[in-house]
């Protein structure tokens, strides 16, 4: 029964340094013996590295929770590449057999000559010695189990380890094995499963070019506030506290809240200009334009050719320069709209208006000057994206939502398709893509908002916008809070908190970081 009952806690026991010290707990335990080593197998099944070191009557406790073992590990071959059986913990390794040494000082076939210095060295006196072969349940040989002077438990005397506790012994370390191999295979699948979720954001931000290093900025930090959330002594978040498996999931809905965009067109997502699709058609337009000045030059060489008298030779050179003068003013004007940094107020759509009306001759082919396309998208009163290629970007949170909600998350990450795809949503219920409000937006999704939109307001690698100095994010930020558009008590922590100033240290360039008022 307790076997059974050790058995049951190995397999309960996640964290891997407490599994370790467990080991070596319990083994000595019910064999009373006075000290246990504990080597694990190294990952290129060379050596065996110490994990833990345990002597009670030395006092020695030394490796898991302690800290890690710097020692050599013990090689499973010798220098000329022969099979390592003089040490007795590599032999019980190659051969996968149990070793029982009554005395290790009278034993052959193996070189003690390391526990006899350690013995002189301290006043120690090594003794009986159990090691035993820890096997996985693919009889893979996973590590070592080594125990040291088992003790009567009457007279406290120095005895041999008995047959009953070997089989005891062998019986844990196989249940051990077993258990140490599920905990691995457990964090080496959330190792994998993290790894892939930074390789689809990492895949996500290349598909941009000018948003590399977005969601790694959004997700480092969100985790940063988070980890202050769980500082917080006083105020609004004295009494909350994210566990571990809450970070975990926090921190992976982070690093997805964008996967949605694998679906947005490059083109949008980069859309640097109001022109812009696959290329920039204000070149197009330029041509169109060089193709108006042409007809203006061919117009006034015919009528120069018609008249004799320099006067009307005169006229005829001032209208065409007066032509040309005026179609390069349409066009840098068109240029200058095309970049979308300034406001379109109703004076420069007039003159757009004018420009648009505009024809030419191509192959004989009346056509306007500007297609409706590109008259759409110069209408453009701010910034460079339609109204159409907005709701295309705003689509992104949906799909995000959308696409998380099909995977099978275990359930202790059950949440982070809310989490992720809420990241646009408002407090006051007029964000996207659900339109959540209020309570409906647990803490985490706050959280991730935050982090985006001061990511977003002060991110120094858009071309189609300037990143933001500190004191500009920040006003922002602090009328987004008043308007209920984000936390309040977030937007306090990040300012007491000295949140921003940090991130800007790191993340922004020094002519964006000033002072910020409070």
């Amino acid at each position: 029964m307790k076997l059974a009952r050790i058995g049951t806690a190995l397999s309960a026991e996640k964290n891997l340094d407490r599994l370790f010290e467990m080991i070596v707990d319990e083994a000595r335990e019910f064999t009373n013996a006075d000290g246990g080593t504990l080597y694990i197998m190294t990952d290129d099944e060379t050596a065996l590295r110490f994990a833990i070191v345990q002597t009670s009557s030395l006092n020695i406790r030394m490796g898991g929770t302690s800290g890690e073992i710097t020692w050599h590990p013990i090689n499973l071959k010798n220098p000329d590449g022969t099979p390592n059986h003089a040490n007795v913990c590599a032999h019980v390794a190659l051969s996968e057999e149990t070793v029982n040494i009554a005395d290790v000082y009278h034993a052959e076939g193996f070189n003690f000559e390391g526990t006899r210095k350690f013995d002189a060295g301290t006043g120690y006196r090594s003794k009986s010695m159990l090691v035993v072969p820890m096997r996985n349940h693919e009889n893979d040989i996973i590590g070592v189990l080594q125990l040291l002077n088992a003790q009567d438990r009457v007279t406290g005397e120095v005895i041999p380890f008995s047959i009953e506790c070997q089989r005891l012994t062998e019986s844990l370390a196989s249940q051990a094995a077993v258990a140490l191999t599920n905990n691995r295979l457990i964090q080496a699948l959330e190792n994998l499963f993290e790894a892939f979720i930074r390789s689809i954001a990492t895949a996500i931000d290349e598909k941009s070019p000018y948003t590399g290093g977005h969601v790694r900025r959004v997700a480092e930090l969100t985790m940063t506030i988070a980890a202050r959330i769980n500082d917080a002594k006083d105020g609004p978040y004295a009494n909350v506290s994210f566990t571990d498996d809450e970070m975990k999931e926090l921190r992976i809905a982070a690093w997805m809240h964008d996967v949605g965009k694998i679906t947005t067109p490059e083109y949008v997502v980069d859309k640097a200009t109001k022109l812009e699709t696959i290329f920039d058609r204000i070149e197009v337009i330029k041509t169109r334009f060089e193709v108006l000045k042409r007809e203006s030059k061919i117009k006034s060489l015919k009528e120069k050719a018609s008249w004799k008298k320099d006067l009307q030779f005169e006229a005829i050179r001032d209208s065409y320069k007066n032509k040309i003068k005026s179609l390069k003013d349409d066009f840098n004007f068109l240029a200058s709209l095309n970049k979308g940094k300034d406001y379109l107020d109703d004076d420069r759509i007039k003159r757009l208006q004018a420009i648009a009306r505009k024809k030419l001759v191509v192959d004989g082919k009346v056509q306007p000057l500007l297609t409706e396309d590109e008259i759409h998208n110069l209408l453009i009163r701010r910034g460079t994206l339609t109204d159409e290629e907005r709701e295309i970007i705003k689509n992104h949170a949906a799909i995000t939502f959308k696409m998380l909600s099909q995977l099978p998350f275990p359930k202790k990450l059950k949440n982070v398709p809310l989490y992720a795809g809420a990241h646009h949503e408002r407090l006051d219920g007029s964000g996207y893509p659900l339109g959540l409000k209020g309570d409906q937006l647990p803490l985490q999704a706050r959280i991730i908002a935050l982090a985006d939109v001061f990511e977003a307001l002060t991110a120094k690698d858009r071309p189609y916008k300037k990143g933001k100095t500190l004191s500009e994010a920040m006003k922002i930020l602090q009328s987004m809070a008043k308007d209920n558009h984000i936390d309040p008590d977030l937007f306090d922590l990040f300012v007491k908190e000295g949140i921003y100033m940090d991130y800007a240290k790191k993340e922004l360039s020094p002519q964006q970081i000033d002072e910020v008022k409070s």
